[in-house]
């Protein structure tokens, strides 16, 4: 349960959801190994499941697609980590949020 504020500066209590899922673009060294490196992250407080895809390596970093899933996840606490990792946090591709996960469905501008 989560306190919030209402219009008129009351307070009321409802289930909030928070963050459940991050996509991001991360940049790190090849130490610690992409198993160690999401083994990591699952430790985070409010991290139930990650998903690291190496998307491209070079002689000294990888570059890795890090999907994070859970319930009211705390980005600085999963950027501090990154970065504790030897990590670099390029983008932050999605975000979702809320009591339930929403996925991105096709329009007719797609």
């Amino acid at each position: 349960m989560s306190d919030k504020t209402d219009s008129k500066g009351g307070s009321s209590t409802s289930k909030v959801g928070g963050v459940r899922r991050l996509v991001l673009d991360v940049l790190k060294l090849h130490d610690p190994s992409l198993v160690s490196f999401a083994t990591a992250l699952e430790q985070v407080d409010g991290v139930n499941a990650v998903n690291c895809t190496l998307v491209e390596i070079d002689a000294k970093t990888e570059n890795l697609k890090v999907v994070l899933e859970g319930s009211n996840m705390d980005y600085e606490l999963i950027s501090k980590a990154i970065n504790d990792l030897h990590g670099s946090i390029h983008s932050i591709d999605q975000v979702i949020s809320g009591k339930h996960l929403v996925e991105a469905i096709e329009t007719p501008q797609d």
